[in-house]
């Protein structure tokens, strides 16, 4: 396996190679970040039901109560 060493930056998401440089189409690259601090993400996710065909037993409805339609 041969390596190569390119140079690049991030722009809008994407990395682009300084040198002109074309890799052909699902080349696999490596990517190395020299200096960098990354700062750390919480991510809260929402609860997910373990078995989601039992979703209706969570169906919320509206009653209303008419027995103290006389206050």
């Amino acid at each position: 396996m041969g390596v190569m060493t390119l140079e690049g930056i991030v722009e809008d998401g994407q990395i682009r190679l300084k040198s002109n440089v074309r890799l052909p189409e699902r080349t696999k690259v490596y990517v190395v970040v020299p200096d960098i601090q990354v700062e750390r993400v919480v991510r809260v996710v929402s609860p997910r039901l373990a078995h989601p065909e039992q979703a209706t037993d969570f169906k919320m409805g509206v009653f209303e109560n008419t027995s103290d339609a006389d206050l």
